[in-house]
This record gives C-alpha cells, sequence and structure tokens, in this order.
C-alpha cells in the first residue's frame, strides 16, 4: 500500500497564528482583569477601611507634596458610582492596548500616568484631580496615534473600533462640567498619543513630499 502523499496548500497551514492570537487575547484578558481588580480592591479598601480618606492621595496642582500622586490619581475615585462609570470604557480600551503585548501596555500606562499626570500638576485647577478617565483618555489616544505611526491592520482595526464605541468622548477634553476634571482627560489624551510616538513599531512619520477648586473627577 503507498504511503499518501503529503497535503500542501492551504489546508497545511500551521494553527500557530490562531493559537497566537488566542495567547495574546487570554494575556490581554487577565491584564485587564487584573487593573480592574486593582480599582475595585483599592476603592473597597477606601471605603470600606478608610472612610474615602485614600483620595488624599490625588493630584492637588502646584503643591509639591502631591507630585508623586501622579502614580496613585488614576486608581483612585470619590464614590463607587464614579468608579461604575469608568470601570467599562478602561476593560474596553486597556483589552485593545493589552492586546499589543504585556510590557508594551504597562510601559504605555506608565508614560500616560506620569506625563499626563504631571501635566495636571502643572496646569490643572486647583482642587483634587483623581480619577481613571485619565487612563481611559490615554488609552484611546494611543491606540489612535499607534494606528496612524504604523499603517497596520490590526493597529487601525483597533483604533475604528474604539472611535466607533467612544468616539463621542472625546468631548470631555474640553471644560464643559466645572466638577469633571477635563484636564485629566485633557494631558490622558495628549500622553497617550505620546506614547504611541514612543512605542510604535515604526518610529517616526512617513517624510512628506515637498509642497507645491473643589475634586475634580476624570
Amino acid at each position: 500500500m503507498r504511503p499518501r502523499p503529503a497535503v500542501t496548500g492551504p489546508l497545511s497551514r500551521s494553527p500557530e497564528p490562531l493559537d497566537s492570537a488566542r495567547r495574546r487575547a487570554r494575556v490581554a484578558g487577565l491584564i485587564t482583569a487584573a487593573l480592574l481588580a486593582l480599582m475595585w480592591g483599592q476603592e473597597l479598601t477606601d471605603q470600606l477601611v478608610f472612610g474615602g480618606r485614600l483620595d488624599a492621595y490625588g493630584i492637588v496642582p502646584r503643591h509639591l507634596g502631591t507630585l508623586s500622586h501622579v502614580f496613585t490619581a488614576p486608581f483612585l475615585h470619590g464614590d463607587f458610582t464614579h468608579l461604575i462609570g469608568n470601570s467599562l470604557p478602561l476593560a474596553v480600551l486597556a483589552f485593545l492596548n493589552a492586546l499589543r503585548g504585556a510590557v508594551r501596555f504597562v510601559l504605555a500606562t506608565l508614560i500616560v500616568a506620569v506625563v499626563g499626570g504631571a501635566l495636571v500638576w502643572l496646569l490643572g485647577r486647583g482642587g483634587n484631580h483623581l480619577g481613571a478617565s485619565e487612563l481611559v483618555f490615554g488609552y484611546f489616544g494611543l491606540l489612535l496615534a499607534s494606528a496612524w505611526h504604523e499603517r497596520r491592520t490590526g493597529p487601525v482595526i483597533a483604533a475604528v473600533v474604539a472611535l466607533l464605541l467612544y468616539g463621542g468622548a472625546l468631548w470631555g477634553v474640553l471644560p464643559r462640567d466645572p466638577r469633571i476634571s477635563w484636564e485629566s482627560h485633557l494631558f490622558g489624551f495628549a500622553a497617550g498619543l505620546l506614547a504611541a510616538r514612543w512605542l510604535s513599531a515604526t518610529g517616526r512619520l512617513p517624510p512628506r513630499r515637498p509642497a507645491t477648586a473643589g475634586r475634580f473627577r476624570s
């Protein structure tokens, strides 16, 4: 009996790309779940144990003692209503960014927190600025700018999904509600654009042809 010939062509393709995509999605899901668990665990501890006193670790512009709070402010919320409002967009946008890899995601988060928080500290209104919207807008800006810099299918699809779901949220960078830290939205978004510039695979844009007082939630 003759051995059957090896199958070639489309049927012989390795399942590795599909397995790799599943691994990335699984890792991204775990990262997103960990981020949300951190947010909710912190708020539960703050409300049940500290009576809301951890909110003192928000950013108070131009108060030197709160400059280091750029690392804590994005993880604090005034109450559970504030946290619930941020949780879904944070989960979606964090997941889309985490699909690119854990290291890139952590670096992007640090850039958004440090650069965005520093700008809030330097230029924001007086008051206590805290909330995950700085990260939400940072992740949003990161997705949009990554698509622009890299011009590849994956980043472009992720940016389109983000625009379809949360494009209207961009109005949040404007000073419309005095109770909202629009500064955190604006500077978080700007920091996300900067993070994409630093972290994108291409590194730089293609050359152009010669021309013819209170607490502010975020």
